[in-house]
């Protein structure tokens, strides 16, 4: 790694007693201060009016609260994705249904929707806090293997990264060694609680510093990535947690990593802020997309329930619970309104029947159901509205 050309603004390379050198980030915020100037300004403000608008649409939508538990499930996947994990948002759906066992490591998956859940949650009685994202940390790598995993803990080794089976010595980037973790730690907790700058842009230079200071063993981009959206709820810019980057970051992961260590390497705050607000405008934007094509695809499909006569009221039923658990099963329908599961198979018909629910199993008994509609507005290859 060469040496950081403003050290000031940087951090600095401090040479260990086993020679290796790591990376001591200085806290933030950066000095010089980060300018507004050179288009910054403008990417803010795009940014803060992309966020606003997703948060307005939100509140148009029928119970939000049941269309959250999607955006969650799509950004567990999609961070996952990032840091190698294969399980796709099918994957995840049918596992929860029971319709199969799912990818290899959809438990990945499984376990940071939990983790998210519980971070999210938690803000209700806790501020952002070490203490918070340990308890999140903790929930993410529940039931992990290994005695390196430490859930819950700030790591007590030397990590690193750089390509599979990379050395220390030839490592990419070397974060801070053990002994001075605590202090670099404990200067992000005071940024976070910070007021004086821009909530966006300190939610950028914080997910900024979290990953130079990588302080666990893992999943520390999965909790980097949700760190951001902690900080937006918790500070009110957004009433429900529908923003998610992971899926910005992933179209341009390459950039991703080379902005990251371009402010590692030469203090380049700007530019990072500048891509990162990018990700900001066009994932709010994508999100708002998404909110209006639910309440269109929502109406259509409670107008077509409407002209089933006296089964409608429990088709309605059936439908909103939909939002919250896209794939069902006769068993399912038949629990939820109290019904035989002859009475329920011929709901689920109709349902069918509409085009608005999928049988996916191919099988005759134990068959799972999906709003296959409404999953796939959840797709990551959904167009991105431009600015």
């Amino acid at each position: 790694m060469a040496k950081p050309r403003s050290t000031a603004r940087a951090g600095r390379l401090v040479r260990q007693p086993t020679g290796y050198l790591a990376f001591e980030p200085a806290p933030l915020p950066p000095d010089p201060a980060v300018t507004l100037e050179g288009g910054l300004g403008v990417a803010l403000a795009e940014a803060e009016r992309a966020l606003g608008r997703l948060d307005g649409m939100a509140t148009t939508l029928p119970n939000p609260d049941r269309f959250v538990a999607m955006y969650v499930r799509r950004e567990a996947v999609l961070s996952s994705q990032i840091e190698g994990t294969q399980a796709s948002l099918t994957d995840l759906l049918r596992y929860e249904a029971g319709a199969t066992p799912g990818a290899p490591d959809v438990g990945d998956v499984v376990r940071y929707v939990a983790a998210m859940n519980h971070g999210l949650d938690r803000l209700a009685s806790l501020p952002l806090s070490l203490r918070l994202l340990r308890e999140v940390h903790g929930e993410l790598m529940k039931g992990q293997r290994g005695g390196q995993v430490l859930p819950g803990e700030f790591r007590t080794t030397q990590n690193w990264i750089g390509p599979t089976g990379a050395t220390l010595a030839a490592a990419a980037f070397v974060p801070p060694p053990p002994a001075t973790l605590m202090t670099h730690l404990g200067a992000l907790e005071k940024f976070l609680h910070d007021r004086d700058l821009p909530l966006l842009l300190q939610a950028g230079l914080a997910h900024a510093q979290f990953e130079t200071i990588h302080p666990f063993v893992d999943g520390n981009g999965r909790l980097g990535r949700l760190l951001m959206t902690l900080m937006l709820c918790e500070r009110g810019a957004l009433a429900r947690p529908l923003l998610y980057l992971s899926l910005y970051l992933k179209r341009n992961r390459a950039e991703y990593y080379a902005r990251l260590q371009a402010i590692r390497e030469e203090g380049q705050w700007e530019e990072w802020l500048a891509f990162f607000l990018e990700g900001v405008r066009e994932t709010a934007t994508e999100s708002a997309t998404v909110a209006r094509r639910i309440l269109e695809m929502r109406e259509q499909h409670r107008a077509l329930i409407g002209k089933e006569g006296k089964a409608a009221a429990n088709l309605l039923r059936i439908h909103e619970r939909l939002f919250v658990r896209p794939y069902t099963s006769i068993e399912d329908v038949a629990e939820e309104c109290e019904l035989t599961k002859a009475g329920a198979g011929k709901l689920i018909d109709r349902l069918t029947r509409n085009g608005i629910l999928q049988e996916i199993t191919g099988r005759k008994r134990d068959r799972i159901f999906a709003y296959a509609p409404y999953a796939a507005l959840f797709d990551e290859r959904l167009e991105v509205v431009p600015r």
